[in-house]
């Protein structure tokens, strides 16, 4: 398996194989994201893959630090050497600054060193389609809509999460968000080959952590 997008999918299912519900989620989550990339210019097609196969790692029980799964995936991305774009599109997907903030951890996700997409820029486009991608699929990989989705995350964390507490500023973000992507799925470039489905494999045969290099058996 090769490539950007390859050797993220290696990874994710290395680390989150042990996890079939959200494995579940992230296999359709990378779908989801491949019906979005032909919105994008080509050299960020492959950015946007690699980010959804990749979002969810900080949910593996190796990776928990902190317990706040963008801040843990993307730390852990960023010590060893994925690229910034990859890094920063996980750490801060589906608004994870309005949940970091809510956490006492906004200082902690700002000291990955990640700039705010301009708008209308190609990197707003890019973080759009993740978080479109991360929130049409519900948590064991079924097709939600954007409402269905939040109530589903509310419901599951309960009214004293953080979740909860940053509802009132993260739900239009996520709604604006999908919203422009809905736009720029319009009027798609070209389509892109949904990602095949994988076999779920054994942990430790897949990438262990760094881009381009094989997992210790």
């Amino acid at each position: 398996m090769t490539g950007l997008a390859g050797r993220a999918q290696q990874l994710a299912e290395h680390l989150l194989a042990d996890d079939p519900r959200r494995w579940a989620h992230t296999r359709a989550v990378a779908v989801r994201a491949a019906e979005a990339a032909g919105s994008l210019p080509p050299a960020q097609r492959p950015v946007l893959l690699a980010a959804a196969w990749l979002h969810d790692i900080g949910y593996a029980p190796a990776l928990r630090d902190t317990g706040f799964h963008p801040l843990d995936g993307g730390r852990h991305l960023r010590a060893h050497g994925w690229p910034d774009t990859v890094v920063c599109l996980v750490a801060h997907h589906s608004g994870a600054t309005h949940v970091a903030r809510a956490r006492g951890l906004e200082a902690e996700l700002t000291d990955l060193r990640c700039a705010e997409p301009v708008p209308g820029s190609d990197a707003e486009a890019l973080s759009d389609a993740l978080t479109w991608a991360d929130q049409t699929v519900g948590p064991g990989g079924e097709p939600l809509s954007l409402s269905e989705r939040l109530a589903d995350v509310l419901d599951r964390h309960g009214p004293d999460s953080p979740n909860a507490r940053s509802h009132a500023t993260r739900e239009p973000y996520l709604r604006a968000a999908v919203a422009r992507t809905e736009r720029r799925r319009a009027t798609l470039l070209d389509p892109v080959p949904a990602p095949a489905a994988p076999r779920l494999q054994a942990p430790g045969r897949a990438g262990a952590g760094q881009p381009g290099r094989s997992a210790p058996g």
